[in-house]
């Protein structure tokens, strides 16, 4: 079984950063891609950022040149590195690991999610 568990979220004015973490642990872990996604009330999960094993990276349109995604292979953790935050942003913040199982398929793990609210 494999956990994922976030931390880094909490309340920041409009401008601010905040970084988010998000460690992945389980035996034998071999990571395909760490990443995080975001869903606020009354709207669907979109993609904030992912990251594959091999460092390529894709990020949502309404995030891109504000975030940045980064790894630790070693502690299988990711970070998301969030600037210049809007209201918009506000939100609960899930990450999603994909691991590789029996070296023939891929399967995908959610974490508890942790909440970004962005306001005065």
């Amino acid at each position: 079984q494999v956990q994922v568990v976030e931390s880094g979220g909490g309340p920041v004015q409009p401008g601010g950063s905040l970084r988010l973490s998000c460690a992945a642990s389980g035996s034998m872990l071999i990571i395909n891609s760490m990443g995080w996604y975001r869903q606020a009330p009354g709207k669907q999960r979109e993609l904030v950022a992912t990251m594959i094993s091999t460092g390529a990276t894709n990020y949502g349109d309404s995030v891109k040149g504000r975030c940045n995604i980064s790894r630790d292979n070693v502690k299988n953790t990711v970070y998301l590195q969030m600037n210049s935050l809007k209201p918009e942003d506000t939100a609960a913040y899930y990450c999603y690991v994909e691991v590789v199982v029996d070296r023939a398929y891929l399967k995908g793990y959610w974490g508890q999610g942790t909440q970004v609210t962005v306001s005065l």
